[in-house]
């Protein structure tokens, strides 16, 4: 199955839909939520122990999404949508009053996809070894050099906005947000990144990050 132009005109689409969410505390569904607490709509949080492969109420998370990790979206009619920067656009366009992404076509739009893009391939891809046991210290080292290069970079970005697009919060900086959330769990100071750590701490106190973050610690 796939989303085209006729399906999205289907009414899974609708501000009215009731999407489900198969999210895992302290990975990055984080975002999604953030995202679909931004928008307001109506959806249901589903947690999954990524250790058990287990739903809360118990079912086959593997069977329900065959990568066997989250975020994954689920709609109305058993469509399944996985993938961060996906996942992002898809709930940024369901509600385009939210602003939450630029028009499909613009050029910021695509602008907004670089940053997707490099929030998932250079900053949460190396945060990823820290939590694997698997990972060698050597191995570690060189995403610890990654991190602080690619991290300095989105700090420069930032100097005199307030988010990574300008003055407008997007899906781009919920993503980042939530990356930047792991700095703590292996000991990466932020501070020595003054506009990166007034970012983060801003956008910690958004209502939506509140509501999200509160979700995560109940379901």
């Amino acid at each position: 199955m796939h989303l085209d132009m006729e399906y999205a005109q289907d009414h899974s689409f609708s501000p009215e839909s009731k999407l489900k969410l198969y999210f895992s505390p302290g990975t990055c569904s984080l975002a999604v939520n953030i995202a679909l607490q931004e928008t307001g709509l109506a959806y249901t949080p589903v947690k999954v122990d990524l250790k058990t492969k287990k739903t809360a109420a118990g079912d086959d998370f593997n069977a329900i999404n065959a990568k066997g990790y989250v975020p994954a979206l689920v709609l109305d009619s058993g469509e399944l949508l996985t993938e961060v920067p996906a996942v992002l656009q898809f709930v940024a366009d369901l509600a385009p009053q939210s602003n939450l992404a630029p028009a499909n076509g613009t050029l910021e739009r695509y602008l907004l996809q670089s940053w997707l893009t490099y929030v998932g391939t250079e900053v949460h891809k190396n945060f990823g070894p820290f939590f694997n046991p698997a990972a060698t210290p050597e191995w570690k080292n060189a995403c610890m050099a990654n991190l602080e290069r690619r991290l300095g970079y989105a700090n420069d970005q930032l100097q005199g906005k307030d988010y990574l697009m300008g003055s407008q919060f997007t899906v781009a900086d919920a993503y980042l947000f939530n990356t930047l959330s792991w700095a703590k769990f292996i000991k990466l100071n932020l501070e020595q990144w003054p506009n990166l750590a007034a970012y983060q701490q801003r956008i910690a106190e958004r209502p939506s990050v509140v509501a999200a973050r509160n979700l995560e610690k109940t379901a």
